[in-house]
């Protein structure tokens, strides 16, 4: 199931995530604690990509193949926020 994977992942960037805490909470050098926010950054990219390639390939394919104009209308619409929202930094 596609979800354990999700969670699976989430859990193990939510244990690097503690880890960083962890090195913040003892002075670790500014440098890695850098490096290791931006390993669990990236991890969560890879999350993020992954939920939104499931997401095309089922409520977007569905709605595009579907009668409502509205609904096509809307999924692309999410589509398009997500992706200006991604770019914002």
């Amino acid at each position: 199931m596609e979800n354990e994977s999700t969670l699976r992942r989430l859990k193990t960037v939510e244990g690097h995530l503690r880890g960083v805490i962890r090195m913040v909470e003892e002075d670790a050098y500014c440098i890695d604690i850098i490096r290791q926010i931006q390993a669990v950054e990236a991890a969560l990219n890879k999350v993020s990509a992954k939920i939104l390639e499931d997401h095309l390939n089922s409520c977007v394919i569905t709605a595009i193949q579907g009668d409502d104009q509205k609904e096509r209308e809307r999924v692309l619409k999410e589509i398009t926020e997500v992706f200006e929202m991604s770019t914002k930094v």
